[in-house]
């Protein structure tokens, strides 16, 4: 190498959940730790609804995306990680040491002893209403996404989509738009089903199997009117809207990682129980991968994480052990407790 890179044991690519607690938990391991993230800011799929409430991370009571993003990235530099920002990993080399030279698609390169791919479903993109003109829409009351709650405050809204997020953001908003009209292509929803429940027990209007066919505006600004078509009957109507939010998934692409030479599927990389890929030395977790036993919760991540990189550390040092110790009797936590005042019972 003509340049001289600094060399780190754990190289983890994507700053979502999964990767932030994997950080987290190198340092744990008192492994030297890059994290680095291809958007500016990290979070991953969590910040495209940052007031989404979230329930099921175990020992956190209900809580908003915004400020469990917030706390994970607190935790993940509770070892001093370098995270890196804006970079898109495209491409790896192995070296005739055995280490990994990442390189961005900007050109910046990274040395590594071993890879963690926490990259999700890759570079994710809002799947588009398929309405001839609906772009004009969107810098008035066509939404993608729910940043802010209050934006939606005394209005009609009507959602199309039947997934996690679709669901949620009708719970949501049915306390505080004026009403609320989900309309889905199918008869089943894709959220989970408490969620689903209590959506279809709320005031909440579900039209079911529907379509949106048409948005109309007398100012060409902002839609008005939108036509939505039974998926059978082919029958149509008119409702009244004063903002359309749209959930219909995501498109994804891993780009030139596919080309690696992991065995994949469409949407994920295949890895044995202790995440491993096919290729020495380079390791997945979250919705990355895929195995038996998965768990698609953010709790399966964390999990993941820590399975991913347990065995990041045995390929680099197979006599270490096989876990961290607790941060209850882990030595790296002691001048952490004592900087939260904390003195341990050895120690009084």
């Amino acid at each position: 190498m003509s340049e001289q890179l600094e060399l780190f044991d754990v190289t983890i690519i994507g700053g979502g959940p999964g990767g932030l607690y994997t950080t987290f938990y190198s340092g744990m391991r008192d492994l030297k730790t890059k994290l680095i993230e291809a958007q500016d800011q990290l979070g991953g799929r969590l910040l495209t609804y940052p007031e989404k409430i979230i329930w099921d991370v175990g020992g956190v009571t209900p809580i908003r995306c915004e400020k469990l993003i917030a706390q994970l990235i607190q935790q993940a530099k509770t070892f001093d990680p370098t995270i890196v920002l804006g970079q898109q990993i495209t491409d790896y080399e192995r070296q005739a040491d055995g280490t990994f030279i990442l390189t961005a698609a900007s050109g910046e390169r990274h040395h590594t002893r071993t890879v963690i791919l926490t990259i999700g479903y890759g570079i994710r993109k809002m799947a588009k209403l398929e309405i001839e003109g609906a772009d004009r829409y969107e810098v008035s009351n066509l939404f993608y996404t729910v940043q802010e709650l209050e934006t939606f405050r005394g209005k009609r809204v009507l959602i199309s989509g039947g997934g996690d997020s679709a669901v949620d953001w009708a719970n949501e908003l049915e306390s505080i738009a004026a009403s609320v009209t989900v309309v889905h292509r199918r008869d089943s929803f894709g959220g989970h089903e408490r969620n689903v429940s209590r959506m279809k027990q709320s005031s909440v209007k579900v039209l079911t199997p529907y379509k949106v066919l048409a948005l109309h505006s007398s100012n060409g600004e902002s839609i008005e009117q939108v036509t939505i078509a039974h998926m059978e009957t082919e029958e149509s109507e008119q409702l009244q809207v004063d903002a359309v939010i749209v959930n219909h998934g995501m498109k994804s692409d891993f780009g030139p990682i596919r080309d690696w030479g992991m065995e994949m599927g469409e949407w994920n990389a295949n890895v044995g129980e202790k995440m491993s890929t096919n290729i020495p030395g380079i390791f997945g977790a979250g919705d990355f991968v895929s195995f038996g036993s998965k768990v698609g919760l953010i709790a399966g991540t964390f999990t993941d994480g820590v399975l991913a990189l347990n065995s990041a550390k045995l390929y680099m040092d197979p006599e270490a052990p096989k876990v961290a110790y607790v941060s209850s009797h882990n030595e790296r936590f002691k001048e952490k407790n004592r900087e939260l005042g904390v003195v341990e019972e050895e120690e009084a």
